[in-house]
């Protein structure tokens, strides 16, 4: 309010302003006499002040890599008696922090020029029918030889990855390579409604990508900035394949080791984790399993075998199977 003042005080001059502004004209006035002189200023203002000035100087002498603990430490061999949860708020203000080790890799980075679909799945990661929604997202892998990432493309219903590309550069080439995958392994078909939903990387924004999604008879979906909750499904099929494949059978040297493993862990022919399933990517069964609608029950019925043989995948309708313990 105080800018907004300052900014059309010449035209509609304080008080006419103050009477529609929730601020009294004296309060203004009296925060134009503190700015223009500082020893107006509460003590806490004034020493802030101080402090700032003395946070900045120590900053910039050591390279702009110190961080809070250090900065405070200085501060106080110099004599300085502060609290580190002070210096912590002055360099906050301030815009300072410190290096950090190690280097952070952004794997979603969006355009804000670019137009994005609406969300229309809104966290319901739910289908009744093959081929209904796919979920896109890809991640990173540290080898030897830099960053490489791997793109998945997972189909909702059947809990199962059905597209999936690794690639030395996160471009929209190699998202759309995974696509691609999928398109062939699953073939959909125009007549039946399928929606593909992804986050808002300039990856999945991009005119080629949302081209090819139109061309195949595709809605696309994207989520919120800045929330992986709207894609959840995907990330949980990612940190399964990082606990399972990539932080258990490590390190990696190479791009090919990694594109190795991938394929052997998660094929086109692996179901994903799920709590209903509880199927996980090391696990290749040699026939694809799909989930049940949610009136059926998992029971081990020799009756109902899937295929006769010793620990085939049995289950039962309900109502029309034997009853699972516990139920009545």
């Amino acid at each position: 309010m105080i800018a907004f003042i300052d900014a059309h005080r010449r035209v509609h001059g304080v008080e006419p302003i103050c009477r529609v502004l929730p601020i009294a004209p004296s309060t203004y006035y009296a925060h134009v006499a503190r700015r223009s002189n500082p020893d107006r200023l509460s003590a806490r203002a004034q020493r802030d002040s101080l402090l700032g000035r003395e946070i900045s100087r120590i900053w910039d002498e050591n390279f702009g890599v110190y961080g809070v603990r250090k900065v405070w430490r200085q501060l106080r061999r110099g004599g300085n008696v502060v609290a580190r949860c002070t210096t912590a708020r002055l360099m906050r203000q301030m815009g300072l922090s410190g290096a950090v080790r190690g280097r952070a890799v952004k794997t979603t980075i969006s355009n804000p020029a670019m137009p994005c679909p609406r969300d229309k799945v809104n966290r319901r990661f739910h289908s009744a029918r093959p081929n209904a929604l796919w979920l896109s997202d890809f991640t990173y892998v540290g080898t030897w030889r830099g960053f490489v990432y791997v793109a998945f493309v997972i189909d909702v219903f059947a809990r199962r990855i059905v597209g999936w590309r690794v690639s030395c550069s996160a471009d929209t080439g190699f998202v759309l390579d995974a696509l691609e995958q999928a398109l062939h392994e699953r073939r959909p078909f125009d007549g039946n409604r399928l929606v593909h939903h992804s986050d808002r990387g300039s990856q999945y924004v991009s005119i080629r990508y949302t081209e090819r999604l139109a061309e195949a008879g595709i809605e696309p979906s994207v989520g919120s900035v800045g929330d992986s909750c709207d894609n959840a499904l995907a990330e949980t099929v990612i940190g399964l394949f990082k606990t399972e494949v990539i932080r258990r059978r490590g390190p990696w040297h190479t791009l090919e080791a990694v594109e190795f493993a991938t394929h052997g862990s998660t094929g086109s022919t692996t179901a994903v984790s799920s709590s209903r399933s509880g199927t996980s990517l090391l696990q290749r069964p040699k026939r694809v399993t799909m989930h049940r609608p949610t009136s059926w029950r998992w029971l081990p019925d020799p009756n109902k075998s899937a295929s006769g043989k010793h620990g085939a995948v049995q289950y039962a309708v309900a109502g029309c199977g034997r009853r699972s313990p516990g139920r009545g």
